[in-house]
């Protein structure tokens, strides 16, 4: 057995207890029952959507309109585009607070640690409101602002995080060949700090993507938007409940998209050997004594 294979074998049964037959026989049974249920439920949301006749053709042919279509897809497009402006600008503002946090002037460090809290705690509906009526601001600047705002204050803390993480001794050795501070930060700390923080920040940027929804609260024509329009436009009883099941895929395939590639970021980065401890050669006999052959 390689020592690598021992040390991870070591690491399996150091982190957990191994489960026994028993223990297994039981997570078995865990995972049925709850399988069951899971289904239990499906088929309880199923029946009550054909009891109430949701899958009628006269429920689903307005959406063969092109009309329809087309209101749709431009509420998608006001999404993206509102998430695309608050995602850019959520990065550079976390970046400016975190810089901010890590300064060494106590004034600016506690300036933006106020900014980061004041931010973090407050409601992100209340920000957008209150950029739409009280400073009377467009619908999209409104809803962008407050996401950025919000959104940045957390990446903020997300990217002091990952900068505190780096190894103390590679700020102490780039000080050692003459680098300043702005050198250090920007050419040793901050690509290890991001690098290590990636998947976090992707996650958070679901959350952006999530809450542009909260645009159709303040007249924003963004996607949920459009389908409370549609809605409100149709004849039948429980209109929302179609154009729900239309929307609700799209924002759902969105984040998993978005989760997906944190996910396959996190993979890549533990793959990378530039991320990984670099292994110890082994050592040579004859390198021990000079002049021996």
């Amino acid at each position: 057995m390689t020592a690598h294979a021992l040390h991870g074998d070591l690491e399996s049964t150091a982190l957990y207890d191994i489960p026994g037959p028993r223990a297994r026989r039981r997570h078995l049974y865990y995972g049925i029952g709850s399988t069951v249920l899971i289904l239990l439920l499906v088929g309880w949301l199923l029946y009550l959507l054909f009891d109430t006749e949701q899958f009628t053709a006269a429920k689903w042919s307005p959406f063969t309109y092109e009309g329809i279509q087309e209101l749709l897809l431009r509420g998608l497009g006001n999404t993206l585009k509102a998430f695309a402006y608050a995602s850019v600008l959520s990065l550079l503002l976390g970046a400016v607070l975190a810089a901010g946090r890590l300064s060494v002037h106590r004034p600016v460090r506690w300036l933006a640690t106020l900014c980061v809290e004041f931010f973090r705690a407050m409601p992100v509906l209340v920000m957008i409101f209150f950029i739409f009526v009280a400073l009377k601001v467009q619908p999209l600047p409104a809803l962008v602002a407050g996401l950025t705002l919000y959104n940045g204050s957390v990446l903020a803390e997300v990217f002091r995080t990952g900068i505190n993480a780096v190894e103390r001794g590679q700020r102490e050795a780039a000080y050692a060949l003459g680098m300043r501070k702005t050198q250090v930060m920007s050419y040793v700390l901050a690509p290890q700090g991001v690098r290590a923080m990636l998947p976090t920040i992707i996650s958070q940027l679901v959350v952006a993507l999530k809450d542009t929804s909260l645009g159709y609260l303040i007249t924003y024509e963004e996607f949920l938007h459009a389908g409370k329009l549609i809605a409100s436009n149709l004849d039948y009883d429980l209109p929302f409940i179609p154009v729900v099941m239309i929307i609700s895929p799209i924002y759902i395939g969105m984040c998993m998209l978005l989760s997906w590639f944190a996910t396959w970021v996190a993979r890549r980065q533990r793959r990378n050997p530039q991320t990984q401890g670099a292994g110890e050669a082994p050592a040579d006999p004859a390198a021990m004594l000079p002049g021996t052959v």
